[in-house]
């Protein structure tokens, strides 16, 4: 059985970084050089999708799709969506619009997180401790979105796992506890 998940947010929040630590084949990455304000961040940025795959114990698959961050690729969002188990969402806590971003991201995939699962991953916040992941939960419950809001570092498969079961969990609150390898979407 094949399963999907989606990884979105802003453009640093470390979808492909995520997808690399969790991934058990090399991932493909349509990264290119980054030419617009992007440039300031970082060299090179996804144009079209990251993809990885986690095997899990029985021969299921999960598919692990990233997004790119910049809107102008938009489109692309909608396409990767389809069919999907649910998101996580990634923010970078150091940008000094991460509240914003998180609104962006919520509002551009509200029919998609309406439809599946969300589940909120913070990066960063060694580099800033605010706003905390109970400013996150609070903006999440005004948009009228119950998620689990986690700090990550997405360099950790551990971290990037317990995203994954914690998006496993909100599809089925009975899954047993443990590596998400070991379990199989229902």
């Amino acid at each position: 059985m094949h399963h999907k998940i989606l990884f979105s947010g802003p453009v640093g929040a470390g979808k492909t970084t995520a997808i690399a630590a969790i991934s058990d084949v090399t991932p493909v990455v349509t990264e290119a050089r980054a030419r617009d304000r992007t440039r300031l961040m970082k060299p090179h940025t996804t144009v079209a999708m990251d993809y990885g795959v986690m095997e899990l114990e029985g021969g299921d698959k999960v598919h692990l799709y990233g997004t790119p961050g910049q809107p102008r690729f938009d489109f692309m969002w909608e396409i990767l969506a389809e069919g999907g188990l649910g998101i996580i969402l990634l923010i970078d806590n150091s940008a000094a619009d991460a509240m914003y971003r998180l609104r962006h991201f919520l509002d551009a995939f509200d029919e998609v997180i309406r439809r599946t699962s969300l589940v909120v991953g913070i990066t960063k916040m060694d580099l800033a401790p605010t706003p905390t992941l109970a400013d996150y939960s609070e903006r999440l419950e005004q948009a009228g979105i119950r998620a689990p809001v986690l700090e990550v570092d997405a360099r950790s498969a551990d971290d990037v796992a317990l995203l994954i079961e914690a998006l496993l969990y909100t599809i089925d609150p009975g899954l047993d506890a443990g590596d998400p390898r070991a379990e199989t979407a229902q």
